[in-house]
């Protein structure tokens, strides 16, 4: 009898040594932050060569459940789907005791892997050592696996985290960059008065205002708007807005400007991304207005009498096609106390809890019946105004006016 005892007493410090090994190895491979691949392998040889175990299977929830170890069996469990009897398991259980398909009696115990609640991982183990016949040896299995499978979450968070952390300053980046397109300054002198207002959706739009002053008598206004949001379309009006100061500095005629400026961005937009835009020259002494309309919302030219004109001839889009099939540059004469404003789509296309759009017939209403406010009194109420109509829902684009007041 007491032989009998001393065995099993030997038995016991054999398994704890297995188990200290075994818990040695896994710890120093989640240590060495070593790969999923690589980690999985040692999960493997460590269950196979310290703890006896000569089938095994291990699934492990992702998006989805998927099989990332499985060796000592005739199927292969990469390619199966794990059954429901077994996901609704919360404790280490018989498959003798559950109604599964014949190929997963090819395993005598299912072992979940627990952490907060939330099942992360089963173990599916058989032909078991009788080291591995106790519940407390099923439970140190149990253990190892929660730490190894614990440990990778925690390393899948921290490198989310990285990333996270990476695009919040490719975000930040690509702020400051687009902040740095719009120009410091904008004219209030005894020919023009110009401000503009930009009110981004997200974190970084795809918007853009500019003002060049092109000599003492002339300057270009400009509103633009790249397809998609975020740093692809960050970069693709910077790219933009590089493009068209150095055209200037070379030439002033507008179809040269337009056309130059459309073959840039054919050449440099991605994803088949493109540009609408006005382009706006006004020369001082003729006061004549020269303008393209590259597939933009019209801007409102309103006069002292109220009347207005819709500056809507130009081109198509920028960015479609490498030479513009069309091109017409118009001009206008500029009466005094006359305002021009341009804008982008998100300032008509709000919505009201009735999905009645407020539209550009209203946003002319409005530039009429306040004429004769000053210009950043005149774009604070106007967006006042459609925030007040769109109360209930929310702005699904960016929000840019750019006026000009002609004295």
């Amino acid at each position: 009898m007491p032989e009998i005892v001393d065995r099993n007493i030997q038995q016991e410090l054999n398994l704890k040594q297995l188990e200290l090994t075994a818990l040695l190895e896994i710890t120093q491979a989640i240590n060495k932050n070593l790969p999923e691949k690589a980690l999985y392998k040692i999960y493997h040889f460590t269950l196979l060569a310290q703890l006896k175990i000569n089938r095994l299977t291990l699934f492990v929830r992702d998006e989805a459940w998927e099989c990332k170890v499985c060796f000592g069996t005739q199927t292969d469990f990469v390619k199966e789907e794990l059954p429901k009897e077994i996901r609704q398991l919360r404790e280490i259980t018989k498959l003798s005791t559950l109604e599964v398909n014949k190929k997963w009696q090819d395993f005598e115990i299912a072992i979940p892997v627990i952490q907060d609640n939330r099942v992360l991982a089963f173990v599916l183990i058989g032909n078991i050592h009788p080291y591995y016949s106790s519940l407390g040896a099923l439970s140190f299995i149990q253990t190892l696996s929660n730490i190894l499978i614990v440990a990778m979450e925690n390393h899948k968070m921290a490198k989310h985290r990285l990333a996270q952390e990476a695009m919040r300053n490719e975000i930040r980046i690509a702020r400051e960059v687009q902040t740095m397109l719009f120009p410091k300054s904008l004219p209030n002198d005894k020919d023009v008065a110009v401000h503009a207002s930009y009110i981004p959706h997200s974190t970084i739009g795809g918007d853009y205002y500019d003002y060049v002053k092109i000599d003492d008598d002339q300057l270009l206004l400009c509103v633009a708007d790249v397809s998609g949001k975020g740093v692809p379309a960050s970069l693709l009006m910077s790219n933009f807005q590089a493009g068209l100061r150095t055209i200037l500095r070379q030439t002033s005629d507008l179809q040269t400007v337009v056309s130059e400026l459309n073959y840039l961005i054919y050449r440099n937009a991605i994803a088949e991304k493109f540009i609408t835009a006005f382009f706006g020259i006004y020369n001082r002494k003729t006061r004549e207005l020269h303008y393209v309309n590259a597939g933009h919302n019209a801007p409102v030219l309103l006069y002292e009498n109220n009347s207005y004109h819709l500056l809507n001839e130009g081109c198509t889009m920028l960015g479609i096609f490498e030479e513009l099939p069309f091109m017409s540059v118009t001009k206008v004469l500029i009466p005094h106390k006359s305002t021009l404003m341009c804008y982008t789509d998100g300032l008509t296309e709000v919505f009201n809890k009735d999905e009645d759009e407020y539209g550009l017939e209203n946003a002319i209403k409005f530039l009429q019946n306040s004429r004769y406010m000053n210009l950043q009194t005149l774009h604070r109420e106007i967006l006042n105004d459609i925030k007040e109509y769109n109360e209930a829902a929310g702005f699904s684009d960016d929000i840019t006016l750019l006026s000009c007041r002609f004295k």
